[in-house]
């Protein structure tokens, strides 16, 4: 699978400062010449000499961090630099210089394996009251002593204006200005390591966004051939395209090596529309491996995707694409109808308790069956996908943001519901993942918020969200995405932690998590050492899981009214660890014996949408 990337073309684009007062500059733009350099001080202008494959560079020897530049087209127009390190006054603003140099504390970090993986995703200018990379620092002391091993950082690359989910960057290698740029990024994933905390970066290569979108003045980094959901495709299999590819990668590496980051989530990888045999997401694998062998890293690429393929975390040597891990929204899906009813939308295809069990047992829940609203087949089974193949989640930034109010399920569903949603999420054989206020029912939403200078693109946007909900019976007005009031309600309330429920949900996520990293049975992620078995009538799930003589025993009640069902099967001398329903959590009380048998004719009952978790060897916890 060749697809050299440090001969036949350059490893390093954009600015690359070499100390001493040298800067090497280096642009692919494969149709233009002659290309200048402008510098703002002096306002000087070099020009760059063409080289293979349709580069440009040149070798400044007096130039120092911080200075600001243009290139300087043949049409007379100056714009920034495609693979910008730091755009100081925005996407339409110059470039600046940027030291790579960084003084790392990190020494001896490896990574976790991701099996230990247990994410936390949060926006960075969301999550605190300042919305900066230094804000989240003193953060980093409460998601530990939580019990989170990995931060997922939804995606920095440079946005127009100062507020943006952040997929709709322009600049893909530079840290967003107003979050403290490239240099603010490095200390939080320093600080993330020295509390042993992996981070997860959430990248887009499906697309740019609109505003600040100079690449079409460069080269051929779009194609006519498909379109997305944001427009124009990437060019990733048509004229020009390895160019493109290598763009990527090199953006891809750029984060892994310069950033020490640990994971790269790939967004929306359906909307990488590639006909090659090779395709750019096999060849960023291979890129990926091979620096993560070069580093002695663990280093992981997670893919988002709605098309439920299984071949993504296939092994290559299986036909597969070798990524790590993907989203796995069925589970969420499944999930989030039994709790609440929801039937709209996408939410059509899903509310059968038997789609819970198959859930656990495979993953994918649509591995080929019909789907109402796609009005097709849809999936690819995933039996022989290991279960640390797939992220599970109760909620994330998609299933809150994309509703009409951005409304959590805290809103939606009961304390009892936010409990039950946890232990069958933080407790599952899968990656757990938690979005950001989760783990304390935080009330403020998350809607889609902007920060656009264009009047045009700002209308299309409101237009646009409007008609997002059509197939849904969602009620209220959606929240103007230009509003800075959209954005500043989005705040997190991190005072709701020490407050009445809030504070006793924090607590049991807290538990929960314990569990799972202290029980053998329970950190092991493996489809071979589980059985699942639904009670339908009664819509009841239980599931054993053990490691050698470690097991773990966890029966939930998803129906509305108490249930006594006859569990038999699993073994003996169960003793009871925890109930959701107990007064302690703030339930209405346990009916569930501290001791189960699951001898033939055993029976337990459960209070309603409550779960009992069992353990069979002593623990000290």
């Amino acid at each position: 699978m060749p697809f050299v990337v440090t001969q036949d073309r350059p490893r390093t684009l954009g600015a690359e400062y070499l100390g001493q007062n040298r800067c090497r500059f280096r642009v692919w733009a494969p149709e233009l010449a002659p290309i200048e350099l402008r510098l703002l001080r002096g306002d000087r202008r070099i020009p760059l000499e063409q080289t293979s494959r349709g580069y440009h560079e040149v070798l400044i020897t007096d130039v120092e961090p911080g200075e600001r530049y243009f290139f300087r087209l043949p049409s007379d127009k100056d714009r920034p630099d495609p693979a910008s390190r730091l755009q100081p006054d925005g996407v339409h603003g110059p470039s600046q210089i940027v030291p790579r140099e960084f003084a790392w504390r990190d020494e001896g970090w490896q990574g976790l394996r991701i099996e230990d993986y247990i994410i936390y995703e949060l926006h960075v200018g969301l999550f605190t009251a300042e919305g900066t990379f230094a804000a989240i620092i003193s953060q980093l002391d409460h998601l530990a002593e939580l019990g989170i091993t990995a931060l997922e950082l939804m995606p920095v690359a440079q946005f127009p204006g100062r507020r943006n989910w952040g997929y709709d960057g322009v600049f893909p290698f530079a840290a967003q200005n107003s979050y403290g740029g490239p240099a603010g990024l490095k200390k939080l994933v320093d600080a993330c390591h020295r509390r042993g905390l992996a981070v997860i970066l959430d990248v887009v290569y499906n697309h740019l966004g609109p505003e600040g979108n100079y690449f079409t003045e460069f080269g051929p980094y779009f194609t006519d051939r498909y379109q997305t959901p944001w427009g124009r495709a990437l060019n990733f299999d048509g004229p020009e395209s390895d160019e493109v590819r290598n763009f990527f990668i090199q953006n891809a590496l750029q984060w892994i090596g310069e950033f020490h980051v640990d994971a790269l989530r790939l967004d929306a990888v359906h909307a990488i529309l590639d006909r090659s045999p090779i395709t750019f997401l096999e060849h960023l694998v291979q890129a990926v491996k091979g620096e993560a062998a070069r580093l002695d890293r663990r280093i992981y690429l997670i893919a988002e995707s709605a098309d439920n393929n299984a071949r993504l975390v296939r092994e290559r040597a299986r036909g597969g694409y070798g990524l790590d891990a993907q989203w796995n929204d069925d589970f969420h899906h499944c999930l989030r109808t039994l709790l609440t009813g929801e039937r709209d939308g996408y939410y059509c295809d899903y509310g059968e308790f038997p789609q819970l069990l198959k859930a656990y047992r495979e993953g994918f829940v649509y591995s080929g069956e019909y789907s109402e609203f796609r009005r097709r087949s849809h999936g690819s089974s995933s039996r022989d996908i290991p279960p640390r193949g797939f992220i599970v989640f109760a909620q994330n930034h998609d299933q809150v943001g994309n509703r009409c109010l951005g409304d959590r399920l805290s809103g939606s569903v009961t304390l009892e519901d936010l409990k039950l949603a946890a232990g069958l999420t933080l407790l599952s054989p899968y990656i757990p993942l938690l979005f950001m206020g989760e783990e304390y029912a935080e009330e403020a939403p998350f809607p889609y918020f902007i920060d656009h200078s264009d009047r045009e693109l700002i209308e299309a946007v409101r237009r646009g969200r409007q008609l997002e909900f059509d197939s849904f019976a969602w009620h209220g007005e959606v929240p103007d995405p230009q509003a800075e009031a959209t954005f500043l309600g989005a705040k997190l309330r991190p005072k709701l932690r020490a407050e009445g429920h809030h504070k006793i949900l924090l607590e049991f996520y807290r538990t929960l998590i314990k569990f799972r990293k202290n029980l053998a049975a329970l950190r092991r992620l493996d489809k071979d050492s589980m059985k699942v078995v639904a009670y339908e009538n009664e819509k009841i799930l239980a599931i054993e899981r053990w490691d050698g003589a470690d097991r773990i025993l966890l029966i939930a009640n998803l129906n509305t009214a108490p249930q006594t069902a006859s569990i038999e099967g699993f073994g003996g001398g169960w003793r009871k660890i925890l109930d959701s329903a107990e007064e302690k959590w703030r339930g209405p009380g346990s009916l569930t014996e501290n001791d189960f048998a699951s001898a033939r004719g055993s029976r337990i009952s459960l209070a309603p949408r409550s779960f009992a978790l069992f353990h069979c060897q002593r623990t000290s916890l």
